[in-house]
């Protein structure tokens, strides 16, 4: 096969290659090679469009003995940090040439990261509670044996820390079943505008202790959507309680709930739950940032309060399950507002 055989070939292969004759200029180089490595690099040496050491040496080698070689590309384009799993093979049909292939792994790349990001962040959040409790374990067998108020008081705090460890386990499966079950679509009807007035009065005695004056606008049923009733459940419970713990201490929370036939968040019929508060809101830096897990905009004030760091990235599947839309609007000292919008059904 000739080598203008080969660029004819090469130019239907999805992934970025480029082809190098023996005497080490690039004879071909498809689309998606061109775009990475540059307009014009067709007749230059080989040097002069791969910079990367390690593709150099691998390419290098391979002209010399025809044994194929695979390293990694690092690049970025446009902001954005890409790795390539780069193969350098002989063409044995080819007059001795080299074809050098380059294979986008970045989303693997980043899938492994977020993995490790993952145990990271779940070791760090275990660990805290399991030293204070080893520590308090070994003062009650060692100094605190014969005292009484101290055993009383560490065994509040140690009550409290497990607590904080069985908070996290549950989030923890919480997220990980919803993730299973976010491709399939749910098929009840359920009456969000129900769920809502429920919700409210589940938690009237957590914000009468925080001096909260729970404030509900929108109609008190017919808000129908093709849902799962529990996990609606959670995502309604969830923002109403971060509203009263981080943003409506002594203050005001509301929950705004509208019906519309054409809500542009679903493209049609469409329920819009709105829970607001009049708080300390929270800096336009941290909102693109808040449905990451473990992501936290106080981490000690969220740990003292109980939270886990995973309630709004549950949120965020449940809704999406939905095929629905989240959005966070936050203002520092306007308070913040977190729009659930959910495709309706219009027949009810």
């Amino acid at each position: 096969m000739s080598n203008e055989q080969c660029a004819d070939l090469l130019e239907a292969v999805p992934l970025a290659g480029v082809l190098i004759a023996p005497d080490e200029r690039i004879v071909a180089a498809n689309a998606p090679a061109r775009s990475l490595l540059g307009e014009g690099i067709v007749g230059r040496h080989y040097i002069t469009a791969i910079r990367h050491p390690a593709v150099l040496d691998a390419v290098d080698a391979c002209l010399s003995d025809g044994q194929t070689r695979t390293t990694r590309h690092l690049t970025s384009q446009a902001g954005r940090d890409l790795t390539y799993l780069v193969t350098a093979a002989r063409v044995k049909s080819g007059q001795g040439s080299v074809l050098v292939s380059l294979n986008d792994i970045s989303p693997l790349e980043q899938a492994g990261q977020m993995r490790r990001d993952f145990v990271a962040n779940v070791s760090h959040e275990l660990r805290t509670p399991l030293t204070a409790l080893i520590g308090f374990i070994d003062t009650l067998r060692g100094s605190a044996r014969e005292d009484p108020a101290a055993q009383v008081r560490f065994l509040d705090i140690m009550r409290s820390e497990a607590h904080r460890m069985e908070r996290l386990v549950r989030d923890l499966l919480s997220l990980s079943r919803v993730e299973g079950e976010e491709r399939v679509r749910p098929t009840s009807r359920v009456d969000i505008a129900v769920i809502l007035h429920s919700v409210l009065n589940t938690l009237a005695p957590l914000a009468a202790k925080t001096g909260v004056e729970f404030v509900r606008n929108g109609p008190t049923s017919g808000a129908i959507v093709s849902g799962d009733e529990d996990q609606l459940r959670q995502v309604v419970t969830n923002l109403v309680e971060n509203a009263v713990k981080y943003g409506g201490a002594g203050g005001t929370v509301g929950a705004d709930l509208t019906l519309s036939d054409a809500l542009p968040a679903t493209r049609g019929p469409g329920v819009e739950l709105v829970i607001w508060d009049r708080g300390p809101g929270i800096p336009e830096i941290h909102v693109p940032r808040l449905t990451e897990r473990f992501y936290r905009v106080d981490s000690h004030r969220s740990r003292e309060m109980g939270g886990t760091g995973l309630g709004l990235a549950i949120v965020k599947h449940i809704v999406t399950r939905h095929r629905g839309r989240l959005r966070i609007e936050s203002e520092v000292g306007q308070g913040s507002r977190f729009i659930v919008s959910l495709p309706r059904e219009k027949d009810v």
